[in-house]
């Protein structure tokens, strides 16, 4: 298998930690329902591979993702060894009771940016939502549990446009201040590009924020998500969401493309020297399985030029 050059760079960081979301937000947003026993398996692959942190599946009602339904089934499946975290989406207190009866020990609660996508997603407002999961961060903290945030259209908004960099401080602030250890910024429709991303972690942390508590999720729809993550490691980001083999998009979101594939950000990193602890060419063969399961090629540029 061929390997990026090795060439590093000033003002980057020496380990980057990948938060592996293909198996939840990848998957979510497949039309057709993969087999319980293919998740899991796809999961213990991935664990393989050599990724610690894989978001495993979400405790949102199968009504409204039906892909999902089958999460406390697939957590009984999976036996991951020590060091390994499977945190798991939870939308709110019922989710978190399914999620706690599963013996899970981290969660992950998600919010809008802006009001209409707090409408669609949440079937709520910017300022109400917090009524809706403060109780579930509190809950969950009670518990010991670890609990993450994802801020959902940092970038812009397809019925929006633009959002202004302090309104998404302020929803991001507020979840920190509930007690969320990490703060997700996704580039929901992947309209991001780098000055974007500076502007916003430098908000951040003039409004107390601190670095080591962002991470960065960027979708690829305009080509810009591996220039973007770039730029956040750049400004100290060490945590990057990313899709085995570029699976996923937005259900509620219908001009957001796939996730940045896990693939082409090892390619990036282990060009500039950047360990992970990921072993490529078994991801590849992972999301080249994982392809022939949904009967669709990966649309990951690295996973297409080493397995093809």
């Amino acid at each position: 298998m061929r390997e990026p050059q090795l060439v590093t760079a000033e003002g980057l960081p020496e380990r980057v930690t990948i938060y592996e979301v293909g198996a939840r937000d990848g998957l979510q947003n497949e039309s057709a329902i993969v087999d319980v026993a293919v998740k899991a398996e796809f999961v213990n692959r991935l664990v393989d591979a050599g990724l610690t942190t894989i978001e495993t599946t979400s405790f949102v009602h199968p009504k409204w993702v039906p892909q999902l339904a089958d999460a406390a089934e697939l957590l009984e499946r999976l036996d991951l060894p020590d060091g390994v975290r499977a945190p798991v989406l939870v939308p709110n207190e019922r989710g978190l009771d399914r999620a706690l009866a599963a013996g899970v020990r981290e969660i992950a609660i998600f919010a809008s940016a802006t009001e209409t996508f707090a409408a669609k997603n949440l079937n709520s407002t910017l300022d109400d939502q917090f009524a809706m999961f403060t109780p579930t961060i509190e809950r969950a903290l009670g518990a010991s549990l670890t609990v993450r945030g994802y801020v959902s259209m940092c970038y812009g908004d397809p019925w929006e446009g633009d959002v202004p960099i302090d309104q998404v401080v302020k929803v991001g602030a507020r979840l920190v201040e509930l007690g969320c250890h990490e703060l997700s910024l996704g580039d929901t429709i992947g309209v991001a590009t780098p000055g974007q991303v500076t502007a916003l972690i430098t908000a951040f942390g003039a409004a107390g924020v601190p670095v080591d508590k962002l991470a960065v999720h960027f979708h690829d729809t305009y080509g810009q998500a591996l220039a973007n993550t770039l730029t956040a490691l750049r400004e100290g980001v060490t945590t990057v969401d990313s899709s085995a083999g570029g699976l996923g998009g937005c259900p509620y979101a219908e001009s957001a493309t796939g996730n940045l594939a896990t693939e082409d950000l090892l390619w990036q990193l282990n060009g500039l020297g950047i360990r992970t602890g990921v072993d490529l060419e078994k991801l590849v063969t992972t999301s080249t399985w994982m392809a022939t399961q949904l009967g669709k090629p990966s649309p990951s540029r690295v996973v297409q030029a080493l397995a093809g």
